[in-house]
């Protein structure tokens, strides 16, 4: 098996006998999440590198031009001939490239959605779709930044030949994976002709996240939802009697009060509303110590989102460029992925004004950031909040302890780690 890093700087080969060949690990198609993944072998099913000259090539043709040049004009025969040595290897480079290949090659991953920290499993099967056999070659798979190279055996007419590699996944982001591309060329570099077979496929390495109790999100626990300061005469939360007047819908006379004081009473009602809860994240690098700190705010945001889902509650998640999709976990931890920091996206100052415009009807806010800013500041910021809306501050901060302070309807939290916030949260809660 072949461990691909995703991050590294070039081709990161770490061969090994693949044990897989004579038993594949289970993979699913590319084709299932985009139908046109595998392209149809021959000319038609790759794509062909419109400079096939490598930047060596190129520096040796320049080196051979100018001696061939300069020996000619000097009359130095040795430096001319030199010249035409190197025109002639980097004509025999390009005679190496060239010849048809007619491959049907297929890209296999085990899932193109993994959790930080764990392997995505590949596979590459290349086969020979031609009546002749054909020379070796290599096949490149580029991942993210990095690449790995497979060698290709001579394969006769309909032969196959699998790899499988591994690709490790230490940050939260989308890798790209391929596309797999056949090389020919010289052995010394000087040209290269790359054909591409398939098309990239998206690999979401979606962050952390950690299972909350139920409610554990911060919205109220409540079966016909939340009474609000204002009256109606018509509602489930009963408030008070009053008297009757002309244009009142009967069925809410209460009869036993009427009866008891010998004059109409009607009920009077409290308007209620779901619960609904809100969550900003901060994405401006300013508001985070370090990018730890801002992998666990975009966690602590994810693990938000999926407890609000799962207890089937009205959630909107707020990062980024917009919101995020909450439809589904799986689109709510796709978007995460996605997140990047930038100094152009809102930071902890503007998360508030971001929720009261978006999301004004928010029964409960939860802004995450990270822990430059202050009490004094965060108390600040939040004060922009929805009238109403019970809010939380998450403050991550891998230095500090837990702390959990209520300052009215606002409370201020210190997380230093994702597995204290069940913890936290039932502090919140309970007060």
């Amino acid at each position: 098996m072949t461990t691909v890093h995703p991050r590294g700087p070039g081709a990161v080969p770490v061969t090994a006998p693949v044990a897989a060949r004579l038993a594949a690990p289970v993979a699913v198609p590319v084709a299932l999440s985009r139908p046109d993944r595998a392209r149809p072998a021959g000319r038609s099913g790759a794509r062909r590198r419109r400079l096939p000259v490598s930047v060596l090539g190129r520096v040796v043709g320049v080196v051979a031009l100018a001696a061939c040049a300069g020996g000619w004009w000097l009359g130095w025969v040795e430096l001319a001939t030199a010249g035409v040595v190197l025109l002639v290897v980097l004509l025999g480079a390009g005679v190496m490239s060239l010849g048809r290949s007619t491959y049907a090659v297929s890209l296999d991953l085990s899932g193109d959605r993994v959790r930080v920290g764990d392997r995505a499993i590949g596979r590459i099967a290349v086969r020979n779709t031609s009546r002749r056999r054909l020379l070796p070659a290599l096949v490149e798979l580029p991942v993210g930044r990095g690449s790995a190279d497979f060698p290709l055996p001579s394969l006769g007419p309909g032969a196959e030949h699998e790899e499988v590699f591994a690709v490790p996944t230490s940050r939260r982001g989308v890798v790209v994976v391929g596309p797999v591309r056949s090389v020919r060329g010289d052995p010394w570099g000087l040209v290269r002709r790359r054909l591409a077979w398939t098309d990239p496929v998206d690999l979401y390495v979606h962050p952390e996240v950690v299972s909350l109790p139920a409610g554990g999100h911060g919205r109220l626990r409540d079966l016909e939802g939340r009474s609000t300061r204002e009256l109606s005469d018509s509602d489930l939360s009963f408030h008070t009697l009053r008297d009757y007047v002309p244009g009142d819908d009967r069925r809410h006379i209460h009869w036993k009060s009427s009866a008891r004081l010998g004059e109409l009473l009607v009920r009077q009602f409290e308007d209620t509303r779901r619960s609904h809860t809100a969550v900003a994240l901060s994405l401006d690098p300013a508001d985070y110590a370090d990018t730890d700190e801002l992998e666990l705010a975009v966690s602590v945001t994810a693990s938000l989102g999926l407890s609000a889902l799962r207890d089937a509650s009205e959630v909107t998640v707020l990062g980024g460029d917009g919101a995020l999709r909450t439809g589904t976990p799986g689109r709510l931890l796709d978007d995460c992925a996605r997140l990047e920091p930038g100094p152009d996206r809102p930071g902890a100052r503007d998360l508030a004004t971001w929720v009261a415009t978006a999301v004004p009807h928010a029964s409960v806010v939860v802004l995450v950031t990270g822990s430059t800013a202050d009490a004094a500041q965060l108390r600040t910021y939040a004060a922009r909040l929805p009238a109403g809306a019970a809010a939380v501050v998450v403050a991550c901060d891998a230095a500090g302890p837990v702390a959990v302070r209520a300052d009215g309807a606002l409370t201020l939290v210190r997380l230093p780690a994702l597995a204290d916030l069940p913890r936290v949260l039932r502090r919140v809660v309970a007060s």
